[in-house]
């Protein structure tokens, strides 16, 4: 039997999923950031019309859902069972996961629509692990179609993780502003167009970072050993791409990610998601943005609109994770990180 694995970590497709179709959905603040035009739909109200914050963010991940196939907006409203061959015939698997416990994002949006669903939990790196296991499904020959996506709530978050928004908590300087944003790719079969022709499987790195308020210093070491893996096992380089995003490992862990690859001989112009969809001057948003709706709606938005207009031909989305909970911070556990890297393509 052939074998697609390259090196320690890495994959290279021999048949290429092609995307098919993306959306992104964004909040108000987002709007109001520097990227606000370039997704494909935005909401004053980030309640999204809903009682609840959760119930907000099963609304975003349907809103993505209904941009790629617009014939789902009155099934998703109605949710009749009578409906679910229809669903089946639109992709094979979805891959999903968010924030919350139990993944409820993700579990909730997707129920009663009878589409193969596998739930994920990645943090903040779930858009690229989403990505890199649908893509693999597509070019297994396992999935004629796969829908990878995500989302992350700015009021969800905050209520699961640190504290009620009513009590009016002081944010530290090293903190991140979760995004409220949605994100979701269709992967299928084709020869032309944005194609995922590569990807690698990040490791669990952990370099004893506590502080919960400072994810950026915990998740750049995963980033700088995904990356190396990259070059090594790919026998690529940087300058094969005409752009390298992380995601999102904000102002500070860049830093501190520049200083690990450049102290490694290796020279490399990485933007960050989280940096780039806030401007941190005028936004109030500290080290800037996080969350899994930070990376999934900003690929989703403007780097793959920017790839489809073929202003970028070779993109490489790096998404990262902080894979702590609120008990792990609680008993004082410092937080393990992860980072997938996804290699896309324009035919």
């Amino acid at each position: 039997m052939g074998t697609n694995h390259m090196g320690r970590q890495s994959i290279r497709f021999p048949q290429p999923p092609v995307v098919r179709g993306f959306a992104s959905v964004a909040g108000k603040k987002e709007r109001e950031g520097p990227l606000g035009d370039q997704f494909t739909a935005t909401v004053q109200d980030t309640t999204f019309g809903e009682k609840s914050w959760e119930r907000a963010e099963r609304r975003m991940q349907q809103m993505t859902q209904w941009q790629l196939t617009p014939d789902l907006r009155m099934d998703i409203l109605a949710g009749e069972p009578a409906l679910y061959p229809r669903q089946r015939k639109l992709y094979d698997a979805a891959f999903a996961g968010d924030l919350l416990n139990q993944c409820i994002g993700s579990s909730f949006s997707l129920r009663n629509r009878g589409v193969p669903t596998l739930g994920l939990y990645g943090a903040c790196s779930t858009m690229a692990e989403s990505l890199l296991l649908a893509a693999m499904s597509v070019s297994g020959g396992y999935a004629r179609t796969a829908l990878a996506m995500t989302s992350s709530h700015f009021a969800s978050s905050e209520r699961q993780y640190r504290f009620p928004l009513g009590y009016g908590g002081q944010r530290t300087p090293t903190s991140q502003w979760t995004v409220t944003g949605a994100g979701a790719v269709l992967l299928g079969g084709g020869e032309c167009g944005i194609r995922i022709t590569a990807a690698t499987i990040g490791s669990i790195v952990d370099r004893g970072i506590c502080d919960a308020n400072n994810m950026g210093a915990a998740m750049a070491p995963a980033a700088f050993a995904t990356l190396r893996a990259h070059f090594d096992d790919l026998h690529c380089a940087p300058e094969d791409y005409d752009a390298i995003v992380t995601g999102d490992l904000g102002k500070l862990g860049s830093e501190l990610l520049h200083g690990l690859l450049e102290k490694d001989g290796i020279r490399a112009d990485v933007q960050d998601c989280g940096v780039m969809i806030f401007d941190a001057q005028r936004q109030d948003v500290h080290c800037g943005g996080s969350g899994c709706g930070c990376s999934a709606s900003v690929l989703c938005g403007p780097l793959l609109s920017r790839m489809e207009r073929g202003e970028l031909r070779r993109l490489l989305f790096c998404g990262t994770g902080a894979l702590l909970s609120p008990l792990s911070t609680q008993q004082g556990e410092s937080i393990p990180a992860v980072c997938h890297a996804v290699v896309l393509e324009r035919s």
